[in-house]
């Protein structure tokens, strides 16, 4: 009887050890299911813009007149493989393709591209998007970028130039 009381008493105390334990777990597993969703978004986002710039460069390789011709050409066909974004970052977009000389980071000289091998030049292409933060759920963001950015370059054929 007087084990039967004692188990009675223990049973009440706790009784709600398992609602407790439950908001412990559930924190847990939305956090690592919150985390997934967005990673898994901005994964897939920059995924897409770096096939833009992929396109875009190859686009570059095309047969233009100019080399003002292919960077507008590349810029296009970028801009236009990342309209698969949400209305609301489109304006957010921003493409530049350049042209310089290969192996150089430094895009702001105007290059002497020729079929020369010193002359050999690089198609360049950025796209980047600004505000991605917004598309997703306003919870700690502190983790998650606020700009995404594909980048591909192409050696350009001196022959063709």
């Amino acid at each position: 009887m007087h084990h039967s009381r004692t188990l009675a008493k223990t049973r009440r105390r706790q009784s709600g050890v398992y609602a407790v334990e439950f908001a412990f777990v559930f924190l847990i597993v939305f956090f690592l299911l919150y985390a997934a969703i967005c990673y898994g978004f901005l994964l897939a986002a920059r995924m897409g813009l770096q096939n833009a710039a992929e396109e875009g460069a190859r686009a570059g390789l095309r047969y233009q007149i100019s080399l003002d011709a292919k960077k507008t050409e590349a810029g296009n066909v970028a801009t236009q493989r990342a309209s698969w974004l949400p209305t609301a970052l489109k304006s957010n977009l921003s493409v530049q393709a350049t042209v310089c000389m290969a192996g150089e980071d430094d895009c702001l000289k105007t290059p002497v591209c020729g079929p020369a091998w010193a002359q050999r030049c690089q198609m360049v292409v950025t796209v980047t998007v600004n505000g991605i933060q917004q598309l997703l759920p306003p919870f700690p963001s502190f983790a998650l970028p606020d700009r995404l950015t594909g980048k591909a370059s192409m050696l350009l054929d001196g022959r063709a130039l």
